[in-house]
């Protein structure tokens, strides 16, 4: 891994998005990162990557065979999902079980709604097929797998024409003997289907939640694995072949091998690249409480670092299937720069979560939209300059955006321009708003008691207005937040996780289970990175337990640290970080209750070489670059715009403010206060009345 970044310095981190993929390219030599946007291409994200490479080697003067290194985040697996754009699947699951999907947790959504929308079921029933075997929840089987079955069961597969097979039997977390055997059958008689095992991609306890991240895996392994062929194809143009790593839903890298075999973890493959940044920005300006959001095109994720350490879950879901895998904890909603606005039936104006996109995207792209958005509201107000936007990589178009308002906003509420978008943005706010309040309420925080951490190329315009509603007196406006994901990418290791479901009593007489089955954890753990090629003194492997109280019908992830052998001490000590976690999440902790470990996980992490950057250089050019006027919410009022790459540690910014950056637009509001601090992050504070 050193010698490749030795030999080829140039080290670039993409970050696919719904309108723009975003690059940070790093060289080595000169210990500088930058930045780069170019439009994304839906209809095969790998063009718009290769073409954000090549201008960037334009740009910024590298050749192609310079770069040694790729990590990649990407929506590919998402987006397939959320436009079920998928193969045809067979579920085969233990007989007796094919209907798990439909039953699933009957969970109501909306308590008060006589009509409950279905939950998305992506396999058929004619396309579930029962196989005669049965393990008991110890793992040892009631009925053999019955391997006569198999040429009757290889027919009805024919006949659905199955592209992919999903093989989730029952209590196979606790022995994957019979899954591993029919995959062998299968794979010997037809060696061209992908097959996804359950006791492979989600050996945990809980049969519903298992078999949905099963199928979901298979589902996408051929679509993962076509991208991942055009994109090596691609590589090969110009001497572009450096060593790529894909990023997965758990803020780690993995290699092409893991991606095609396991593309269920790249769910969250680009938000979390943001995730990863801000417990970077944490530990780089000492602040150990952070709310991240990243309002791009299309979305807005929200993310939290509490006491240095970014929030990680066991189970998510997206559109909601679940999906048992561990990830960055994120809320995501449908709000972003090309959010639309409109007037409903009843005469509310609503935003989001319906967007432009990439193409059309705002009015004001002059690519033929026609619906206001966000950008187009921000606009309006004076807020970003159409000279400039992109760095002027994108002249906007300012009459169609005012007329798009006027006509679809301000007409049916008998607005005027100015109150109609700034309408429009009063309702953005008021969502993202909501949605950092849920993230933090939901944990047991007080937002007081946290710095927003704004980016994303739309965030920079929204953060000070949502921070005052929430009660956070702290803004921070990272260096090029507009490729904030990517950077944080840019810093990656490659991580893969390991479970083990053993239900277990945290009491000294389980000590010997629990050493038996961490040390099998941790050799399993060390054979992958060696796999992956991570040479044994940059391997760190890590312990955690999922947790709960005897009886309770959910668990808390637990961190144990990089122990071996655990002894009572060690086991004491995780018992106490449990009730200490348990009453900060539910307000209140049972000393006298028995506790149990459900779940034991072993986080493989293979260090990748971190880049060393410089502090950055301000440009020698006036920090004011112009007055402008713009509307506050209450009145049109002249404000002064400043160069972002030009602001010196004495320069302070007084709101009403605008700050412009080649990829993003910053709003300072009235009664806030802006100076630079560490590595070029510009800090917004509230004056206090």
């Amino acid at each position: 891994m050193s010698t490749e970044t030795t030999t080829r310095p140039i080290r670039i981190a993409v970050d696919i998005g719904g309108t723009f993929t975003d690059l940070q390219i790093l060289d080595a030599r000169l210990g500088v990162a930058q930045a780069w946007k170019t439009p994304t291409t839906p209809e095969d994200p790998s063009i718009g990557l290769l073409t954000g490479v090549n201008e960037a080697a334009a740009r910024f003067g590298f050749a192609l065979s310079d770069v040694g290194l790729l990590l990649h985040g990407t929506t590919i697996a998402t987006n397939a999902v959320l436009e079920r754009k998928l193969t045809r699947g067979v579920l085969l699951t233990t007989a007796g079980f094919e209907d798990v999907l439909e039953i699933n947790r009957h969970v109501r959504r909306d308590i008060y709604g006589l009509a409950q929308e279905p939950f998305p079921t992506l396999i058929p029933r004619d396309r579930r097929l029962g196989v005669h075997e049965r393990l008991r929840a110890d793992g040892s089987a009631e009925i053999p797998l019955d391997e006569s079955q198999l040429p009757a069961l290889l027919d009805r597969i024919q006949q659905l024409g199955a592209e992919t097979i999903a093989i989730s039997l029952l209590h196979a977390y606790a022995n994957p003997a019979h899954e591993k055997r029919l995959a062998a059958l299968i794979q010997a008689a037809r060696p061209d289907l992908p097959i996804s095992l359950s006791a492979d991609i989600s050996p945990e306890v809980r049969e519903y939640e298992r078999c949905s991240t099963t199928v979901l895996n298979a589902l996408l392994m051929p679509v993962v694995k076509a991208y991942l062929d055009r994109l090596e194809k691609r590589l090969g143009e110009d001497g572009f072949s450096p060593l790529v790593f894909l990023v997965q839903s758990n803020g780690g890298v993995c290699s092409l091998r893991m991606a095609a075999e396991q593309p269920a973890r790249l769910l969250l493959s680009g938000p979390s690249g943001g995730a990863l940044a801000a417990g970077r920005i944490s530990e780089m300006l000492a602040r150990p409480n952070l709310v991240a959001v990243d309002m791009g095109g299309t979305s807005y994720d929200v993310s939290v670092v509490q006491g240095g350490r970014v929030s990680v879950i066991t189970q998510g879901e997206i559109d909601r299937l679940p999906v048992r895998l561990p990830m960055v904890e994120m809320r995501t909603i449908g709000a972003g720069g090309g959010s639309i606005g409109s007037v409903d039936a009843a005469g509310r104006l609503t935003v989001g979560p319906r967007s432009a996109g990439a193409r059309p995207g705002p009015v004001a792209y002059g690519r033929g939209g026609t619906e206001p958005t966000v950008t187009d509201a921000n606009l309006a107000l004076g807020r970003l300059d159409p000279e400039f936007f992109l760095g002027g990589a994108i002249k906007l178009d300012m009459p169609a955006t005012r007329t798009a308002i006027e006509t679809r906003i301000g007409a049916p509420l008998q607005l005027s321009l100015e109150l109609a978008a700034a309408g429009m943005l009063m309702v953005t706010n008021a969502n993202l708003g909501a949605a950092v309040r849920l993230s933090l309420f939901e944990k047991g925080f007080d937002p007081r008691d946290f710095a927003l951490l704004s980016f994303g190329g739309a965030g920079g315009l929204h953060a000070t207005e949502v921070a005052e509603e929430m009660g956070i007196t702290e803004v921070i406006f990272p260096r090029e937040p507009g490729t904030l994901s990517a950077y944080g990418i840019l810093f990656s290791d490659l991580v893969q996780d390991l479970a083990r479901t053993r239900l277990t009593r945290a009491e000294p007489a389980g000590l010997p289970q629990m050493r038996d089955i961490i040390a099998e954890l941790r050799q399993a753990a060390d054979a992958r990175l060696a796999q992956d090629g991570i040479p044994a003194d940059e391997r760190e492997i890590t312990i955690a337990a999922d947790m709960r109280y005897h009886g309770q019908a959910f668990e808390l992830l637990v961190p144990w640290g990089q122990l071996h052998a655990p002894d009572e001490a060690a086991l004491t000590d995780l018992i106490q970080r449990f009730h200490a976690t348990h009453k900060q999440r539910f307000s209140y902790s049972n000393q006298d209750e028995v506790v149990e470990i459900v779940t034991f996980r072993a986080i493989a992490k293979g260090k990748l070489a971190k880049p060393v950057l410089r502090e950055p250089t301000p440009a020698a050019r006036p920090a004011r670059k112009a007055k402008r006027l713009a509307y506050d919410g209450q009145q049109w009022c002249d404000v002064t715009v400043w160069d972002r790459e030009t602001l010196g540690a004495d320069d302070l910014i007084e709101g009403p403010a605008i700050i412009e950056e080649a990829f993003a637009t910053h709003w300072i509001s009235r009664a806030w206060q802006a100076r630079l601090a560490t590595g070029g992050a510009l800090i917004a504070k509230k004056i206090a009345p």
